[in-house]
């Protein structure tokens, strides 16, 4: 792990063993009580898709469940590793390349969460995600 502090920015939080970002940000930022996780997916430590099956003729299939569930134990890592908890989220925001993935999100997302304790949460559909693979991506922001 690396973390440094950044003049009245709060601390930002990097993880070796994670999945790296695509650009140059911290997989989190703490600032005062609220920890601001970056954009989150299925992403896995060497690079490969949780959710996907890649055909022989260069196709693959995502699973909207499978990528869920990968997404949000990713999440949680970070999370903790920078002192939070998935039942201190304060606020969610998935991004779903289709809506048509909507049902399939929720029933993943109502195993983690309930309506009295869960985060805020607001859903958008995006027209893509920075990889083809990807079908859903969240950001959050946690209560430390």
């Amino acid at each position: 792990m690396s973390a440094s502090n950044s003049s009245g920015a709060g601390t930002a939080f990097r993880f070796d063993d994670r999945p790296g970002a695509y650009a140059h940000y911290p997989h989190a930022r703490r600032v005062g009580d609220l920890l601001y996780v970056s954009g989150m997916s299925c992403r896995q430590v060497d690079n490969s898709h949780a959710g996907v099956e890649l055909h022989a003729d260069g196709s693959f299939s995502a699973d909207i469940e499978a990528q869920t569930e990968a997404l949000l134990e990713n999440l949680k890592v970070i999370v903790e590793r920078c002192g939070g908890s998935m039942d201190k989220l304060v606020d969610l925001t998935t991004f779903l390349v289709s809506m048509d993935d909507f049902e399939g999100y929720n029933r993943v997302y109502n195993r983690w969460f309930d309506a009295d304790t869960g985060p805020c949460r607001t859903t958008v559909a995006v027209a893509a995600l920075p990889h083809p693979h990807l079908l859903i991506e969240m950001k959050v922001v946690a209560a430390i």
